[in-house]
């Protein structure tokens, strides 16, 4: 027998009132942010708030469950991503419908802190790690002498950014954002390739001076640092 499935591949059965609910909640935090009350996120279910208490029991538990369901399906089009290198995980949620609304609660989850911030940036990074280890071993980008800690810039910075246009943004709107951010990307595109491609500095003396002073620092640091006792 052939189970109906879904656009983003669940099946049919998924779609159970805790389901119903869970994926009214991810569009209304998207949409209006984590203070969206109970009575929205059910109106939107087409179910009563006390099935909400009834199925999680408070709204940090729904939160929870929700942060975990975008995760999952961030997980999913990150999957797609791999598998076709020369496209880039952005490019795939930066679309309207379903991917927009993963883009946006991230986005949301990142400006709101705590450990659902820290689980959403560190599977960015995760991804990012894979992509950077493939455009390193193509040539197509320089190794890094901290591969780690760039990948964690680049992932902060182009978040970062995003979040930045997401605040300022006119309309919110998970689909209307995603449009501001696709029509506005022409004019981003030339300084990010100048700068990656031909870097901001015209030598190398200020990474130079960092370099040396990573590995020799100034007598008066060098003093101040504890230094091993003999037992």
């Amino acid at each position: 027998m052939r189970i109906a499935t879904l656009p983003d591949g669940r099946s049919m059965s998924d779609l159970t009132a805790r389901a119903r609910l869970r994926d009214a909640a991810i569009e209304s935090f998207a949409e209006a942010g984590f203070d969206t009350p109970y009575r929205a996120i059910a109106a939107r279910a087409g179910v009563s708030p006390g099935l909400i208490t009834h199925h999680f029991g408070s709204k940090a538990a729904l939160r929870a469950e929700c942060d975990a369901e975008v995760l999952r399906r961030y997980h999913a089009l990150k999957t797609e991503a791999i598998g076709d290198p020369s496209g880039y995980l952005m490019e795939r949620l930066a679309v309207p419908g379903a991917a927009a609304t993963i883009l946006v609660y991230l986005l949301r989850a990142i400006h709101a802190g705590g450990q659902p911030a820290r689980d959403f940036l560190d599977s960015l990074v995760d991804h990012a790690r894979v992509i950077m280890a493939e455009s390193v071993a193509s040539g197509l980008a320089r190794p890094s002498r901290d591969e780690e800690a760039r990948l964690r810039y680049l992932t902060y910075q182009t978040m970062g950014a995003m979040l930045v246009q997401f605040l300022t943004a006119p309309d919110p709107a998970p689909d209307a954002f995603v449009a501001s951010l696709r029509a506005s990307r022409q004019d981003a595109i030339l300084p990010i390739l100048e700068l990656y491609t031909e870097g901001l500095f015209t030598g190398p003396t200020m990474l130079d001076d960092y370099l040396r002073y990573l590995w020799e620092p100034p007598d008066d640091q060098a003093r101040a640092e504890p230094q091993p006792q003999n037992t």
